[in-house]
């Protein structure tokens, strides 16, 4: 088992949302809280870093409390591709992918006739009514809403298009658009079942490292949590990386640490008070 052998000091702790902070039931373990609350107390900054959006992740911040504090209301959204301060309700980091490199991504989804949407910050917008989307729409709290010209919505670029589909289509897609888009777009499976074309050099790591960069904050000091792929980047980046017990074997392999529990045990919680707090 990867754990520390001494107490740990980060200045900064970002947590993924699904199957990492949140339970089976979608929902913030009371321990888990509770370790999340002490942080702040500390003046440790607390971020929640995710692929959801402002609208889907304030519930979150509000069950935590930690907005009340100067080191609680910043959030990573879209899987970074903007970093929201809550206190002021400003966007302070943002990226878009090119509207060209969303047309033409979705133009190859539907040559496997699969749906695509995008998001705005309480909607997500899809081409057409389908299972997966009413399903991602279900997970996040949010409106669905269909855009009948849908392209005509792409052009304009966004921080995000997620294709969805069955596992096995959606990773023989996912290959095709990276030989195609190479460095020009971030693509990845945030779950088998979400293929999420992302803006270059975007991801939950470089937003963070960019807010602590305005903390002035090392990443040596920055500890994140994670357990799937859309959290590899801020794994690679921080100084304190922590796999969940539960989560991809290649994100426990890259990560530093990895946790004795899981999302559905409290395992953040484990962590925060045996090696931080």
């Amino acid at each position: 088992m990867k754990i520390p052998e001494k107490k740990l000091d980060p200045k900064l702790v970002a947590f993924d949302m699904d199957d990492t902070l949140l339970n089976k039931d979608l929902e913030i373990g009371e321990k888990t809280a509770a370790s999340i609350r002490k942080l702040a107390e500390k003046g440790i900054y607390v971020v929640l870093a995710s692929g959801r959006t402002k609208g889907a992740l304030e519930k979150y911040v509000k069950f935590l409390g930690t907005e009340n504090f100067d080191t609680g209301h910043f959030i990573v959204t879209l899987n970074g591709a903007r970093i929201f301060d809550l206190r002021t309700d400003k966007v302070i980091y943002s990226r878009n992918v090119d509207g060209d490199i969303l047309i033409k991504s979705y133009e190859e989804a539907l040559t496997y006739n699969l749906p695509a949407e995008i998001y705005g910050p309480n909607t997500i917008y899809a081409d057409v009514d389908n299972e997966w989307s009413r399903l991602d729409s279900t997970l996040c709290k949010l409106k669905l809403e269909v855009v009948p010209d849908f392209k005509k919505a792409l052009a304009e670029g966004h921080s995000k298009m997620v294709i969805p589909g069955e596992p096995s289509i959606v990773a023989e897609l996912q290959d095709k658009l990276k030989k195609k888009f190479g460095d020009k777009a971030v693509i990845f499976t945030s779950k088998p079942y979400f293929l999420e074309i992302m803006p270059p050099n975007c991801g939950k790591g470089e937003a963070l490292l960019y807010l602590a960069n305005m903390l002035n904050i090392s990443k040596d000091k920055i500890m994140v949590f994670g357990d799937s792929m859309n959290d590899e980047s801020m794994i690679r980046m921080a100084g304190y990386s922590v796999a969940m017990s539960n989560g991809l074997d290649y994100i426990k392999d890259v990560a530093r640490y990895v946790t004795r529990k899981s999302n559905n045990e409290d395992g953040i919680a484990d962590f925060l008070e045996s090696f931080v707090l």
